[in-house]
């Protein structure tokens, strides 16, 4: 029977069951079924959504580029972002992705104008009073290893705290770190395609 579990990732957690030179992994916080994998991955040093499930077609939907979806994360950036930086991210920004030039597809990025309603972080980022940061909107539809981190870097506001909040329509509301929602075939499905979820 297939299972899907909606998890919040805390940080410094690995996208993974076993552990690797002792860092904490996803064992450490999800009691799931033996079978369950998580459905892509979010860094060590990122948080937020990430679907656990043992339905394989669910992972070729999600992963497959063919398939192109909405992710939307929040990120605090180092410094007080540009127009002319929010511009590059929404026309697309030139990052090395295995060794060779990539160009971004276009994505929607804007400025919260006040921070946006997210947990503390534990450690917290490092606080520097002389330096300001922007916690802003990224909604991407591909997903290239630390693509995020690499793009806001290109733009010169380097990212401190990156949070995926969404996929389509399924999102973090109501979850915390470390917690999680056991969900049906029919829910999940219905956020994350829509009408296409025949």
């Amino acid at each position: 029977m297939h299972r899907y579990y909606v998890i919040y990732k805390p940080f410094q957690v690995l996208s993974q069951f076993t552990s690797a030179e002792g860092k904490v992994t996803l064992k450490d916080f999800f009691p799931v079924p033996a079978d369950c994998y998580p459905v892509g991955r979010l860094d060590f040093d990122s948080e937020g959504l990430l679907i656990l499930t043992n339905d394989a077609a669910l992972n070729n939907r999600l992963l497959n580029p063919r398939f192109a979806h909405d992710r939307e994360y929040w990120v605090q950036v180092e410094g007080a972002i540009t127009s002319a930086a929010l511009h590059q991210l929404r026309t697309g920004v030139t990052i090395a992705v295995d060794g060779r030039s990539y160009r971004t597809l276009p994505a929607v990025a804007s400025v919260f104008e006040t921070p946006p309603p997210v947990p503390d972080r534990n450690p917290p980022i490092r606080f520097r009073a002389s330096i300001p940061t922007t916690w802003i909107r990224l909604v991407l539809r591909e997903g290239k290893n630390r693509q995020v981190r690499k793009m806001t870097a290109q733009t010169g506001f380097p990212t401190l705290r990156l949070i995926r909040y969404r996929i389509e329509r399924l999102d973090l509301d109501g979850l915390s770190p470390g917690e999680m929602r056991q969900m049906t075939r029919l829910e999940l499905y219905s956020l994350l395609f829509a009408e296409r979820n025949q």
